[in-house]
């Protein structure tokens, strides 16, 4: 458990540090990337948690609705929101489609650090 913490912590320093440069194109899609990194390691960490907690999850959306329950995160509609996002950067590119996604990215980064808080108060 300790170890895709860290990752997941190290991703998201990434994430921030992405947000925090000038925005370009290419900074833009990099942290769109960055973005799909993260939400990876959000999900895996909380079925991670969870699977110790003695439940099962399969898939992202699940996942996300169990650590609610748990209190780990505080909003689920907004993870569901990202899971909507990360599935439109997996398979989609539209520049719209990137721009809207990134406009949203800094309201995701504080779900993440939340997340991020929840974990490391339970994590020993």
């Amino acid at each position: 458990m300790k170890e895709i913490f860290e990752s997941y912590k190290n991703a998201l320093q990434r994430l921030q540090e992405a947000l925090e440069a000038e925005k370009t194109v290419l900074n833009r899609d990099a942290s769109i990337q960055r973005f799909e990194f993260v939400f990876e390691l959000a999900w895996k960490v909380c079925q991670k948690f969870l699977k110790d907690q003695g439940f099962i999850c399969r898939s992202p959306k699940e996942c996300m609705k169990e650590v609610f329950k748990f209190g780990l995160i505080k909003d689920d509609s907004a993870w569901l929101d990202m899971i909507e996002d990360r599935n439109l950067t997996a398979h989609t590119y539209k520049e719209k489609v990137a721009e809207a996604i990134f406009s949203r990215l800094p309201g995701y980064l504080e779900k993440f650090k939340e997340l991020e808080n929840s974990l490391s108060e339970r994590i020993i």
